[in-house]
C-alpha cells in the first residue's frame, strides 16, 4: 500500500466536503472535567454538546484531538501501545445518523485511502434482553461491499458505549478492523485473531438509559466516531510496528544517534523513550502549565520522564548530555505545524525535562545508597521482595536494575515475590484511578453548573481586588468544590481574600442575569471578552455576560441568574506553580 503522510489533512478535507466544520484540538488537560486527568478520547471536549447543548459551529463537526491514556502504561514498549495518541473524529449532533456515518467511513477508507475492502471487517451489537440487535448497520455494511463473513455480532462488552451499567445517553457502536499481515485474508472474520486490528469506531447514541434500568429512544440522536492516527498510519505504510511508520522515523533516528545503537535489537527501550518523551513534551507544552509533581497530572509527567531516563541509561546514553533536548526538539519539529503551543512553549518544555532529569539522577544516587544499606547486613544472599519493591516504588529502580546490582554483589532477588507486590500495586493503582480514567459523559449537573458560573465571578473579583493582570490559568470543578488557578505574583493577604469573597457574594445577592451570545472569535476579543488560551477556541464562540461585571468566552454550562449560586466561601489559597496561585472554594 502506498505511503500516506498527511492522514490528518486527508481526513479533515474529506469530512469538510461532507458539510462538517473543523474544530480546533482541545488541550490535553481538560477543563472542568474531574473524571479524567487528561482528554482520553476525541469526544471528551464535546461532552456538553453530546448531552444537548448547542454547538456554535453547528451540527456536523470534525477534528484531530490530542489524547493521553496512562492506564496501560506498563504495556508501552510493544508495537502498538502509546500513552499519547491522536484521534481523528467526526460528529453528528442530532443531524445525520447510521446511514451517512457508515457510508462515509467506507468511502473514506476505500476511495480516499485506497484500502482493499477485502481486508476490512466490522463488528456490530448483537442485542440483549433490553435492546435489539443492530441489524440495520450489519445490512448497510454488507450492501456497501463488506463480506457477510466479515461481519460479526458482538455483545455489549465490545459494541456498546459507554457501557450497559451507566445511565444517560448511550448506544451501540460498530467497529472497523483491518487485517494487518501479508498473508491471505481469512474467509471468516475472527475478532479474537490479533492480526485483525481495530482502526475506527462509530458510536450511535440513540438511547437514554433511564434510572429505572429501562432504555428509551433519544429524541435527538448523535454520532461519535474515533479513528486512531498512529494505528491507521502504520496500516497505510504497510508496517506491523507502529514505531516504524513515518510518524516516528525522525524521533527514533535521534534516539539511535544519542545512544549510538540501532533500533533493531533495542526496540523496547527505544519505543518507551520515544513514546514517553512525546507524551511528556505535549503535557509540559500544554497551556495548563503542568509541572512534575507527586499528584495528578504532575505525577504522570514525572513518571513518564523518569521511566524514559531509566531506559536511556539502559541504552548507555550519557545522562549528563543534553539527550533529552535533542529528542524533544525532534518531537516538537514533527508536530509544531499542527499544535502551535509546542513551538510557543519550547523553552518551558526543555526546562521541565532538564530539571526533572537532574532531580531523578539525585534520586537514583539515593537509591544506590539505599541498596547498599539494605544489603550490608543481609542474612543469606537473598534480597527480599519488600526491599526490591521499595527500591522500585520510592527510588524508581526497575527490578532489572536491582537484579543487575545483586548479581554484581553475588546476591539474588526474590523476583517472584516482587512480581506479586507489583501486581497488587497495579490493581490498587487501577482501582484508585478508575474514576480518573473512566472517560464517558462527565457530570455537568446542577451543582457543577453553579460552580462553573462562580469561577467567572471569582475571575472578575480578582481583577478588581488584586490586579487587572490576574487571568485564569486553569480550573477544576466537582460536585463538592471549585478549584481556580490564576496568574498572580504574591500570596493573597487575609484582607484580599475577604474582599474577593465579599465582592463575589455582593454580585450573587444583586441577582445578576447571565446571558449568552454567539459571535466570531475575533469580535469577542475586540470587545474585551476574557479568555483563556484563545487558540483553543473555534472561529465562532459563546460569550457569557454576568450583568456588567463579567464577560468571558466559554463553553458553559451556566445558571440563568446569580441568585441561584448561594453563598461563596474561600476555603484555601495556595501556590500552584511559579507565578500561579490556586483558590479552593465552595458554595454553601
Amino acid at each position: 500500500m502506498s505511503k500516506v503522510v498527511k492522514l490528518r489533512d486527508l481526513y479533515i478535507d474529506f469530512f469538510v466536503s461532507k458539510g462538517h466544520v473543523q474544530i480546533p484540538s482541545s488541550p490535553v488537560v481538560p477543563e472542568n472535567d474531574p473524571s479524567v486527568l487528561f482528554n482520553t478520547a476525541g469526544m471528551q471536549p464535546l461532552i456538553p454538546y453530546l448531552k444537548g447543548e448547542k454547538h456554535p459551529l453547528g451540527t456536523r463537526l470534525c477534528d484531530y484531538q490530542k489524547c493521553i491514556r496512562t492506564n496501560d502504561l506498563d504495556e508501552v514498549g510493544d508495537k502498538t501501545h502509546h500513552t499519547f495518541f491522536e484521534m481523528l473524529g467526526n460528529w453528528s449532533l442530532g443531524d445525520y445518523f447510521k446511514k451517512e456515518s457508515i457510508t462515509w467511513s467506507y468511502e473514506f477508507l476505500t476511495d480516499v485511502l485506497k484500502i482493499n475492502p477485502d481486508r476490512l471487517a466490522v463488528t456490530v451489537f448483537r442485542g440483549n434482553d433490553l435492546v435489539d440487535a443492530d441489524k440495520y448497520s450489519a445490512k448497510l455494511w454488507e450492501s456497501l461491499g463488506i463480506s457477510k463473513d466479515h461481519i460479526a455480532y458482538m455483545d455489549e462488552s465490545n459494541n456498546w458505549w459507554p457501557n450497559m451499567e451507566l445511565t444517560g445517553p448511550c448506544g451501540p457502536d460498530t467497529e472497523i478492523f483491518y487485517y494487518r499481515t501479508d498473508g491471505d485474508v481469512p474467509k471468516v472474520f475472527n475478532p479474537e485473531d490479533d492480526n485483525w486490528v481495530e482502526i475506527w469506531n462509530n458510536v450511535f447514541m440513540e438511547y437514554m438509559h433511564n434510572p429505572d434500568n429501562t432504555f428509551s429512544q433519544l429524541p435527538r440522536k448523535n454520532v461519535d466516531t474515533g479513528m486512531g492516527l498512529e494505528r491507521v498510519q502504520a496500516v497505510l505504510e504497510g508496517v506491523d510496528d507502529n514505531y516504524k511508520s513515518s510518524i516516528w522515523t525522525n524521533i527514533i533516528k535521534k534516539i539511535e544517534d544519542v545512544s549510538n545503537k540501532n533500533y533493531v535489537g533495542n526496540e523496547k527501550s527505544m519505543r518507551i523513550i520515544a513514546d514517553h518523551m512525546r507524551t511528556a513534551v505535549f503535557i509540559s507544552a500544554d497551556y495548563a502549565s503542568i509541572k512534575p509533581s507527586n499528584t495528578d497530572q504532575g505525577y504522570i509527567l514525572r513518571r513518564l520522564i523518569r521511566r524514559a531516563i531509566r531506559h536511556a541509561k539502559k541504552l548507555e546514553i550519557d545522562i549528563n548530555s543534553d539527550f533529552e533536548s535533542v529528542i524533544a526538539l525532534a518531537i516538537i519539529d514533527e508536530y509544531k505545524k499542527y499544535y502551535k503551543e509546542l513551538e510557543e512553549n519550547k523553552d518551558v518544555v526543555l526546562t521541565v525535562l532538564r530539571d526533572e532529569k537532574v532531580k531523578f539522577n539525585r534520586t537514583l544516587e539515593k537509591g544506590l545508597r539505599e541498596f547498599e544499606k539494605a544489603t550490608r547486613n543481609l542474612e543469606g544472599n537473598m534480597i527480599d521482595a519488600t526491599v526490591a519493591f521499595r527500591l522500585y516504588d520510592t527510588y524508581g529502580f526497575p527490578i532489572e536494575l536491582t537484579e543487575e546490582l545483586a548479581k554484581d554483589n553475588n546476591l539474588e532477588v526474590d523476583v517472584e515475590g516482587f512480581k506479586e507486590r507489583f501486581k497488587k500495586h497495579q490493581e490498587l493503582s487501577r482501582t484508585a484511578s478508575a474514576g480518573k480514567f473512566k472517560g464517558g459523559l462527565a457530570s455537568s449537573g446542577e451543582v457543577e453548573t453553579k460552580y462553573h458560573t462562580a469561577t467567572h465571578l471569582l475571575n472578575a473579583a480578582l481583577k478588581v481586588v488584586v490586579s487587572p493582570d490576574c487571568h485564569q490559568k486553569g480550573s477544576n470543578i466537582t460536585a463538592e468544590r471549585m478549584r481556580f488557578d490564576f496568574s498572580c505574583d504574591h500570596k493573597l493577604t487575609t484582607e484580599e481574600k475577604e474582599q474577593v469573597e465579599n465582592l463575589v457574594n455582593k454580585w450573587i445577592n444583586e441577582e445578576l442575569v447571565v446571558t449568552k451570545e454567539e459571535m466570531p472569535k475575533q469580535k469577542a476579543v475586540e470587545i474585551g471578552a476574557e479568555h483563556e488560551f484563545i487558540d483553543k477556541y473555534p472561529d465562532i464562540v459563546n460569550v457569557y455576560k454576568i450583568g456588567d461585571v463579567s464577560m468571558e468566552i466559554c463553553g458553559g454550562p451556566h445558571v440563568k441568574n446569580t441568585k441561584e449560586l448561594g453563598h461563596f466561601k474561600i476555603k484555601k489559597e495556595e501556590a500552584s506553580s511559579a507565578g500561579v496561585r490556586r483558590i479552593k472554594a465552595v458554595l454553601e
